[in-house]
């Protein structure tokens, strides 16, 4: 799920401004603003697109009111990888489908993409699977995503550090498509 309140440094890197012109506009009242108990600006997701509008700001794909259904697949076999993306293209094809080869990149994407679900292998360089599951929960914009897991290297003691961090299941690779399709719930996410 996309965010939905945004800091004066959000909509800052959003625009392409710094945050004291952010904090400027709002002063003004050209940019509608609520105030926290302690005192910070937020800005709603529609305040911040009809300034734009009425700017004539042209406004990045994840602000946007795109509804669409966004995957994050990430695992370090790029072959594995292209084929999860390609899967989920076909089956999904309203879907905004993207990709991530080690830790540090999913953490990206994640934070660039918000998906609402991520397939996520494991054993990775880097950072592994279970600390980007990890983290993935325990950020408040995020914790609602959904997180499926994969590893080709399956031990009861790892399942259990999988699901403690977060992942609904974690699957053993190799997999069968149909398997990963019923655990990502794939029908819930397709279009009507």
């Amino acid at each position: 799920m996309a965010k939905d309140l945004f800091t004066p440094n959000d909509v800052a890197t959003l625009l392409g401004v710094s945050p004291v012109t952010v904090r400027q506009w709002a002063q003004k009242g050209l940019i509608e603003a609520r105030t926290t108990a302690g005192g910070h600006r937020r800005f709603t997701r529609e305040a911040v697109t009809a300034f734009a509008a009425r700017m004539g700001v042209t406004l990045p794909p994840e602000l946007a009111t795109d509804t669409r259904p966004r995957v994050l697949i990430v695992d370090d076999d790029r072959q594995l990888n292209a084929m999860l993306v390609a899967l989920f293209a076909a089956r999904v094809p309203d879907a905004v489908v993207a990709s991530a080869f080690d830790g540090f990149d999913a953490g990206r994407q994640v934070h660039r993409l918000k998906p609402g679900l991520v397939v996520l292998d494991i054993m990775m360089p880097g950072i592994d699977g279970v600390e980007v599951c990890r983290r993935i929960k325990s950020d408040p914009d995020l914790a609602r995503t959904r997180v499926i897991a994969v590893t080709g290297h399956f031990t009861p003691e790892l399942e259990q550090r999988v699901l403690a961090a977060g992942a609904e299941t974690l699957l053993k690779k190799p997999f069968a498509t149909e398997a990963l399709l019923a655990a990502c719930k794939l029908t819930d996410m397709e279009a009507d």
